[in-house]
This record gives C-alpha cells, sequence and structure tokens, in this order.
C-alpha cells in the first residue's frame, strides 16, 4: 500500500439499525417513534429563499424555548444536530484526560467508537447479572463518566439515587447522563444539574418528539459547561443546526399536549405487547423506554430475528457477549405489534 495510508485514520465505526428501501415492511428496529410530529410542526413554514443564507449560529429560538421548558436559563443549554452530535462534541470538550472514561461493558455502542475516533482512553465496567449499574464501580478515579438513562440496549432505568450517587462520587470529572428515552419512563437528573457542577444532561428529539429526521439534540448543565461545549463547537462548525430543524424544534416544545399524548401511547403499548408476548414464552427486561429487550425460553434470539427479517418484519439483534440471545423491539403502533405478536404466535406454533 501508498506510504500515505499510514497516516489513515482507521476505525470500528458504529453500525446503525438497518434502514429498509422497502416501504411495505413493520420496522422496529431503530427505536423511532411510530407516530408523527406534532401539527404544529406540521404547520411550521420555512421560507424556502432563507435557505440560501446561514442559520442562526446560536440557535437562539430553539435554545430559549428548551431553557423555559426545562426552567433554566438559556445560557445552561446547547443544542446540536442529535444527540449523537452533543454526545460526540462532549466527548471532544470534557474528555481530555490521561485518566480513562468510564462506561457500562454493555451500552449505546456509539461511546467505545468516540473514545476510539477521539483517542480517549476507556474502560467498561460490567453491569451486573441483571443488567443494572454497579455504582460502586465508578468510585475510582477516572477522566469521566457516561451512561444512558434509561440504558440502551437494556431499556433498564436506574433510580435516580443511583444516579446522584455517582455524580456525588465523582466530582473532580465530568458525568455525562444520556436521557434519550427518559420521556417514556423515569425521574430525569436534570433537577440535580443545580446541585452538582460536573453534570451534564444529554436529550433529544428523536425519540419522544417523533423528530428523528430533523437530527436535533441539546445538552442542559451549568453556563460554565454550556460555554466551554459553545466555544468547542465555534471551532469545528459554527452552523450546525439548519434553519428547518430550529422552526420545526421550536414549535414541537411548544406542543406540550401532543408530546405527553403521544409519550403514552407508546408507553401503554409497550406494556400491553410485553404481557402479549409472555405467555409465548418471552422475557422482556423491565424496560422505561421506547422499546423492549426480550429473550426467548428456547429460541435462539439470532434465528427469530431472520424470520422476521424474512417477514418483513424488523428488529434489532447485537451479536455481542452477554446479550446476544436477545432482541431488542421497538414499540410501534398497537397495530403494529399485534401483528408482530401473531407472527410469533405461528412462528413458534409451526417451527
Amino acid at each position: 500500500m501508498a506510504a500515505w495510508s499510514d497516516n489513515i485514520r482507521k476505525v470500528e465505526p458504529y453500525v446503525p439499525g438497518e434502514q429498509p428501501k422497502d416501504t411495505d415492511v413493520i420496522k422496529l428496529n431503530t427505536n423511532e417513534n411510530p407516530y408523527g410530529p406534532s401539527q404544529r410542526v406540521k404547520n411550521a413554514i420555512v421560507d424556502i429563499d432563507t435557505l440560501r443564507l446561514y442559520p442562526d449560529p446560536t440557535a437562539s429560538a430553539l435554545v430559549d424555548v428548551l431553557a423555559e421548558y426545562h426552567g433554566v436559563d438559556p445560557s445552561q443549554v446547547f443544542v446540536g444536530v442529535g444527540s449523537d452530535d452533543v454526545l460526540a462534541m462532549s466527548f471532544l470538550t470534557f474528555f481530555n484526560s490521561d485518566k480513562p472514561i468510564l462506561f457500562p461493558d454493555i451500552t449505546y455502542s456509539f461511546y467505545d467508537v468516540w473514545a476510539e475516533l477521539f483517542s480517549i482512553p476507556y474502560e467498561r465496567p460490567a453491569l451486573d447479572e441483571n443488567f443494572r449499574l454497579v455504582k460502586e464501580n465508578y468510585y475510582r478515579e477516572n477522566g469521566g463518566i457516561v451512561f444512558p438513562n434509561p440504558n440502551a440496549p437494556t431499556g433498564i432505568y436506574e433510580d435516580i439515587k443511583n444516579v446522584e450517587d455517582i455524580v456525588s462520587h465523582n466530582k473532580d470529572s465530568i458525568v455525562i447522563v444520556d436521557e434519550a428515552y427518559i420521556d417514556f419512563g423515569g425521574e430525569s437528573a436534570l433537577g440535580l444539574i443545580d446541585k452538582y457542577d460536573n453534570l451534564v444532561v444529554v436529550r433529544t428529539f428523536s425519540k419522544s418528539r417523533s423528530m428523528a429526521g430533523l437530527r436535533i439534540g441539546y445538552a442542559i448543565s451549568n453556563p460554565v459547561l454550556i460555554k466551554a461545549l459553545n466555544d468547542v463547537k465555534y471551532s469545528y462548525n459554527s452552523y450546525t443546526m439548519n434553519r428547518p430543524s430550529l422552526i420545526m424544534g421550536t414549535e414541537s416544545v411548544k406542543d406540550d399536549e401532543y408530546f405527553k399524548e403521544t409519550v403514552s401511547k407508546v408507553v401503554a403499548t409497550r406494556e400491553r405487547f410485553v404481557e402479549a408476548i409472555k405467555p409465548l414464552d418471552f422475557t422482556c427486561l423491565p424496560s422505561s423506554a421506547n422499546f423492549v429487550f426480550a429473550t426467548h425460553k428456547d429460541i435462539p434470539a439470532k434465528e427469530i430475528f431472520q424470520a422476521a427479517k424474512d417477514a418483513h418484519i424488523y428488529v434489532r439483534y447485537f451479536d455481542k457477549p452477554r446479550i446476544d440471545n436477545y432482541l431488542r423491539i421497538s414499540i410501534g403502533t398497537d397495530e403494529e405489534m399485534d401483528k408482530f405478536t401473531e407472527f410469533l404466535t405461528n412462528y413458534i406454533q409451526e417451527r
């Protein structure tokens, strides 16, 4: 190979859920919301002529409405292109020690990708046998901590007391709590922001606000850490948020009634689906997300995954230690989940 190949950064990339080209499928593999965005989002007017202009680099309209919604000052809000962008920017900004950062062994699989990409040392304390955080594993010296709550891909929510325990034991490093799924169950860590100056909470519009296609994420912390994030952003890409996302994202936050209505629908369907597949010998981990993590008593998860795909039903399978006999199943509409339950029933009977 040419000499320049030695200078190419080589990483093992994150593998997103499959996006099938065929629209005649039941898509339960990427944790998208089955319901459309708010009517206010649909009615939002984007002046096409303004697309020739750069968007507001401060994203002030969206920042202001998020600050008002969460009862914080605008100086405490940072927005980015989906929570992935916000998290990546947080890794760049806050994880610059020679000490390893810490995150669970079973968690969002982008964390180790970013750590490798940015040359950040890391360690992965193991979840316990019930896939829960062992908070004592985070009592050691580190260069930062990040974990999702509820966890992905398990869906398990950690009590806010455990979250606070980890934050309080690590006052010399930044703790990032990734709350992509918090709206579907559990108490947010946002109530701890004013108490701990080392806490960053990251949220997204992709799940509960049905706007994965627009890529909107945000972080809330104290003004010092938010300024640090913005300083890195302005040194990397000043115009991260496009005009349509800013306009429609702002309208989404203003329609709280619709937001709560659709979240309630997803939660109700989730509980209904868990009960429906119990007689089929499936066990689901306790989920506080918009998906469930399910395993069958006898049938390998990979087999069910492939059979469902052949039937045009997409779920997520992870060929990884400890979780290779589980399926992550996004919650769709009642009709979609009924069809999936029917498929599972027939497949098990005919197998």
